[in-house]
């Protein structure tokens, strides 16, 4: 062959690898083009986990690609989020995360190996939940958010509360709590919600901030009760329970939350294409049922909400960890 000949060849040759990137540069990949690759920061079962897979299963439905929910848990969601950062921004490896992956980290932790807002375009947030103040119904004397601030005042040094975790939703929840009310209690962290909430129904603890869809089933058999909700209205299948506000704390609004990102730098028609497809998945009335019945509301926002969201949710949860001068185990 002709030295020339050869020269057009690798030409040739270097162009055609290069159309993919440039393609994705001007925004004209056809997406998706090969299979789906949804990350969940932690083990099976949890709710970011749920939420996940049900939104896996109505990508698979409305696409022609399969798309597969995977487990990658590890050191409070950096390993998945690390993975995430690094894949490539054309659509095919997305995560659905927690509060804690994708804002409370950034405020818990400063050497945290991955930014929640430059490494991730956001797509959605997805669904959200109150926590709930629940004590053991047998053990504490109290009925009412203000009866429970009474007692924590006069009982210094012996209330602790439970939680799924240092940095956790409940946990900054409870510190926020006593940051507003003037009172003091000792930290009881455990491995998730199930292990926080049995403690307390054992009665070694006092109190505790818990998801919904953890202590429902514990309010409904009596052994826990509801002292409030962290949101500006009152749960539907806790219609008795009154909001924060009703409680007496008008500012302390809490909610835990999950939502789909994907790595930096998405071309715009693709990341269109993908909050189309999350809202729609999240909207789908199998979706709606399956997710209510487990005590979350859907919120399908686009993606410019929820980066504003999160923003807000960053700065709040760092002036609440300085505020109670938390650190990460």
């Amino acid at each position: 062959m002709k030295r020339r000949t050869i020269l057009a060849a690798s030409g040739l040759a270097t162009a055609s690898l290069a159309l993919p990137a440039l393609a994705l540069a001007q925004g004209t990949t056809t997406w998706p083009n090969r299979p789906i690759t949804v990350l969940v920061p932690f083990v099976a079962g949890g709710p970011s986990d749920i939420v996940a897979r049900i939104m896996a299963q109505r990508f698979s439905e409305a696409l022609p690609q399969p798309v597969v929910a995977e487990n990658r848990p590890g050191a409070n969601g950096e390993v998945a989020s690390r993975l995430l950062a690094r894949a490539a921004p054309d659509g095919h490896t997305l995560m659905v995360g927690s509060i804690g992956v994708f804002a409370i980290n950034a405020a818990l932790r400063p050497n945290l190996g991955y930014n929640p807002l430059t490494d991730f375009d956001p797509v959605t947030l997805a669904v959200s939940t109150p926590n709930v103040l629940v004590v053991n119904a047998e053990k504490m004397p109290v009925k009412t958010t203000a009866e429970l601030v009474a007692w924590l005042k006069a009982n210094p040094g012996k209330a602790s509360y439970s939680t799924s975790g240092v940095g956790s939703s409940d946990h900054l929840t409870a510190e926020l709590f006593k940051q507003m009310t003037g009172t003091d209690a000792v930290h009881v962290p455990y491995a998730g919600g199930s292990a926080a909430a049995t403690d307390l129904i054992a009665g070694n603890v006092q109190f505790s901030f818990q998801n919904l869809g953890t202590v429902a089933a514990h309010i409904a058999g009596g052994r826990l009760r509801a002292l409030m909700v962290t949101d500006r209205q009152r749960a539907e299948i806790l219609p008795d329970v009154p909001t924060s506000a009703e409680a007496g704390l008008s500012d302390f609004v809490v909610t835990s939350w999950q939502a789909m990102m994907a790595p930096a730098g998405m071309p715009p028609d693709i990341r269109k294409k993908l909050n189309d497809t999350a809202v729609a998945s999240l909207r789908h009335a199998d979706s709606q049922a399956r997710l209510k019945q487990i005590g979350f509301t859907v919120i399908a926002s686009n993606a410019e909400d929820f980066r504003n969201f999160q923003r807000q949710e960053i700065a709040r949860w760092k002036q609440v960890v300085q505020a109670g001068n938390i650190r990460a185990e």
